[in-house]
């Protein structure tokens, strides 16, 4: 667990370092601010933080460092120069967003100035920061994320450790924005659709949600197979699903919208077919998409 009353800098305050800055102070955090423009940094003043005039006083000021910048490039920029021994004895959490393999290479950059170093990623919206149910991924040492475990928590209070590879947090955020916008997207191409032939978007909402509700239990058996790496078609195959997928193609290109997002599908279906695996399953589609086109 944490150690008492530990003392917090938050490095960046756009909406996002806002946004936990505004947490760690209502939970009555220590927190000290720098940004690189003070303006930004002292609309956290009235709420009681410390303003650091540079990254190094801030860093100095803390125990636990909390990194919302843009990305790797913008981190090391702020952190290159400051000395090693202002790292000594403290811990930084990096939340700039990432590919997995940029993440890890931070992770070696701070690996060898000495410096303990957690990778992050945010799994909410702004408004969500600091709620009991908020998810924040992190990946690194267990026993860093152990320490820092309380003030963690105040940041979101669904706080998971998903293992030491430093790539994983970014690896999760990746797959489960692409989950998050491939599902928009999907709805948005359908609504464009059905607003096309004279319907409003909330007449097709509760129809769309029908869907939806029916992906957990479909999500869970493409994770069986895949796990598998069997792909029965007994209940679905794709023979089948090529001419549904034909069919959006069809709708959509006959009122005149961009077809790209349903062509990926269709395309996708068509190849696994082509290659003679009609009988199977939607879950076979990882095989197309394992290889290049």
């Amino acid at each position: 667990m944490s150690e008492p009353n530990p003392t917090v800098a938050v490095l960046g305050q756009g909406p996002m370092g806002a946004a936990l800055t505004h947490a760690l102070l209502k939970a009555k955090v220590p927190t000290t601010v720098w940004n690189r423009t003070r303006q930004r940094a002292e609309a956290q003043a009235a709420a009681g933080a410390r303003i650091a005039p540079s990254a190094e006083a801030a860093v100095r000021a803390a125990d636990l460092v909390i990194g919302v910048l843009r990305d790797g490039n913008a981190t090391r920029a702020v952190l290159e120069p400051i000395p090693g021994d202002a790292f000594r004895g403290r811990a930084i959490v990096n939340f700039a967003t990432s590919t997995p393999g940029e993440a890890r290479r931070m992770a070696e950059w701070a690996a060898e100035r000495r410096t303990s170093w957690l990778s992050g990623a945010i799994m909410v919206p702004t408004p969500l920061v600091g709620a009991p149910d908020a998810l924040f991924l992190y990946s690194g040492e267990r026993a860093l994320f152990d320490a820092h475990a309380d003030v963690l928590a105040v940041l979101g209070g669904d706080a998971r450790h998903v293992g030491t590879d430093h790539g994983l947090a970014s690896l999760l955020d990746t797959g489960m924005l692409e989950v998050f916008f491939a599902g928009m997207t999907g709805f948005l191409h359908a609504t464009a659709m059905v607003t096309g032939q004279g319907l409003k978007a909330t007449d097709f909402l509760p129809f769309a949600e029908v869907m939806i509700n029916i992906l957990p239990a479909s999500l869970a058996g493409l994770a069986r197979d895949v796990d598998a790496g069997t792909y029965p078609g007994t209940e679905d195959n794709l023979t089948m699903e090529l001419a549904a997928l034909g069919h959006i193609v069809d709708t959509s290109d006959d009122l005149g919208l961009d077809g790209r997002f349903p062509r990926v599908m269709r395309d996708l279906a068509a190849a696994a077919v082509d290659s003679g695996h009609g009988g199977d399953g939607w879950s076979r589609i990882i095989e197309q998409l394992r290889k290049p086109a």
